[in-house]
């Protein structure tokens, strides 16, 4: 059986055995009494005083193996007294190599050779804590060999514990930091600093260290570079003071203006539907009638008939003051539009735009006839049978901004567009149903017939009553038939009858109403405001005939008999003529 503490066997104790007085692993059996491991009894000794199990290594005291203690003059003296003091440390004698392992504190057998101790602050078990050395007067040297140092053996005696190390040199201190910049708020203003210390700071070689502490240079500050600050500075200072200048006359001075009535050449110049006075004063700015859009706006607000002023083509010159250019687009002088009058046809309104625009007689209406659908009319427009003219009815009475270089199909675009826009505004699409029409298309050929056959803004609520009794199939005097002649001019292009009323009667055409009953196929003309509100809103007092006596008056009456009355007076005094 291997025993801890010795080598191999298993002899009886003896006095001279090196372990006794050992306080390790097996070496307390002696002074307890109880039975020694190696088999002999125990060994009292009262008349022997109890040997210190830990000699102190200043005061010489036996070494913890009943060995004769070692001493070490040259290093008693230096650490004895701590050592002593403190009792902690024990320097076992031959084959005794004390290693510091953190606090594992166990003996391994290495086969008799001699026992290796690893301390973690006492021996085996004892109850005695291990405390580490420290100088206080060097606390960097002198470091255990537990910290990973080795140690060196200094008496050529490899077996014994090694003593410590010679205080090391104390490592240096780091030498005070001189890079440090106080920063921006601290120390010597940036511009005010003098340049004896930049010169201070450009000599120190530590300045083109990197990465090591060091700090790039300070450039050079003198007074060129502040002379270029100050101008800068006061460059600064006029550029606010002249915006601030041009601030002040945008807001308060009086705005750009031309003095007089124009240099004398023409321009012409396009204002849009709806345009107001800043509109119009960029359109005349930007062809060189006014100077500035402020301007014309102050001048227009000055003029007590200034928002008068309507969309249209005006011929103005150019560098006009302000004022005088409110005075001429508000004569009618100045105006070159494109004027549709109500009832016009659509043929009519075709050679208009040619001649407006400067093309060949016959473009407008081929653009009409092939591009219809291309140019914004309503879905309630389209696909009606034995139409003369898709278009006819949507070419809206107005004034117009057509001039040279423009395309037809701009100009018949803006057209419709507005008849689009007044349609809907009049409700024609809610309308019709409540007055006994299909719909919206049927109305807008009722008021192209109350144009047609009205003579004045007076007569079309009559002349719409006229047609809604005649419309009626039940009716007593025309049994559902219109017989107007104006329907048959449409389809004649022309403006007076040319057949009897038998002929009449037996010309068949859709939209001859002489020969069917009912409305024609679609409108006949294009109606104004007028006739459009007299068909939506006509009068209910049971007109079915109407007569011109002067060709500016329609006189209306309810029977045949009181027409033909007015036909025969009508009749007299063409024959007197």
């Amino acid at each position: 059986m291997t025993e801890y503490g010795r080598g191999q066997g298993s002899e009886p104790w003896h006095p001279e055995d090196p372990l006794y007085g050992d306080d390790g692993w097996g070496g307390q059996q002696a002074h307890t009494g109880q039975q020694s491991p190696y088999g002999g009894q125990p060994q009292h000794y009262p008349e022997q005083p109890q040997q210190q199990h830990y000699g102190s290594w200043g005061n010489g005291g036996q070494s913890a193996y009943g060995q004769a203690q070692q001493h070490y003059p040259q290093y008693d003296q230096q650490y004895g007294q701590q050592y002593g003091d403190q009792g902690q440390q024990n320097y076992a004698g031959q084959g005794q190599q004390p290693y510091d392992n953190g606090g594992q504190g166990q003996q391994y057998d290495n086969g008799g050779q001699g026992q290796q101790q690893y301390d973690n602050g006492g021996w085996g078990t004892g109850t005695h804590g291990h405390v580490q050395y420290t100088d206080p007067s060097d606390p960097y040297g002198q470091q255990s060999a537990g910290y990973g140092g080795e140690q060196h053996d200094y008496y050529s005696a490899p077996d014994a514990y090694p003593p410590p190390e010679p205080p090391a040199r104390r490592q240096a201190e780091p030498e005070p930091r001189t890079d440090w910049d106080p920063g921006p708020d601290q120390g010597e203003h940036a511009f005010f600093a003098g340049g004896a210390e930049d010169e201070d700071e450009d000599d120190d070689p530590r300045a083109d260290r990197k990465g090591r502490g060091g700090k790039k240079p300070k450039k050079r500050r003198n007074g060129c570079a502040c002379l270029v600050l100050v101008m800068l500075f006061a460059g600064g200072l006029g550029g606010v003071g002249y915006f601030g200048w041009q601030f002040y006359q945008d807001r308060f001075g009086p705005a750009p203006d031309y003095a007089g009535d124009g240099n004398g050449d023409q321009v012409t110049v396009v204002i849009p539907k709806g345009a107001g006075g800043y509109v119009i004063g960029q359109k005349l700015k930007e062809k060189g009638v006014v100077e500035s859009v402020d301007a014309f706006v102050s001048a227009q607000q000055a003029n007590p008939k200034g928002k008068t002023i309507q969309d249209g083509v005006y011929t103005l010159q150019k560098q006009m003051s302000a004022a005088s250019a409110v005075e001429l687009m508000l004569s009618p002088k100045s105006r070159s539009n494109l004027i549709i009058a109500e009832g016009s046809r659509n043929s009519a309104v075709y050679k208009l735009i040619d001649t407006r625009l400067g093309v060949a007689e016959g473009t407008t209406a081929k653009v009409a006839k092939k591009d219809y659908k291309k140019l914004g009319l309503p879905s309630w427009a389209l696909n009606h049978a034995n139409v003369k003219d898709p278009l006819e009815g949507f070419l809206y009475p107005s004034s117009y901004a057509a001039t040279k270089g423009q395309k037809p199909e701009t100009v018949l675009k803006d057209m419709v567009s507005r008849a689009n826009g007044k349609y809907a505004e009049l409700g024609l699409e809610k309308k019709a149903k409540s007055l006994g029409l299909d719909g919206p298309w049927q109305l807008l050929t009722v008021a192209s017939l109350v144009q047609a056959e009205g003579t004045s803004h007076d007569d079309f609520r009559k002349m719409a009553e006229v047609v809604y009794n005649r419309l009626k199939p039940g009716n007593p005097e025309t049994y559902g038939s219109l017989e107007f002649d104006s329907t048959y001019n449409y389809v004649k292009n022309q403006s007076k009858i040319d057949l009897s009323i038998a002929e009449l009667r037996k010309y068949n055409n859709p939209y001859n109403t002489y020969y069917i009953k009912g409305l024609p196929p679609g409108p006949i003309d294009n109606p104004g405001e007028e006739a459009l509100k007299g068909a939506l809103n006509p009068t209910h007092d049971g007109w079915y005939y109407f007569i011109s006596l002067d060709g500016k008056t329609s006189k209306f009456t309810k029977t045949l008999a009181e027409h033909n009355k007015l036909v025969d007076e009508f009749n007299a005094s063409r024959n007197k003529d």
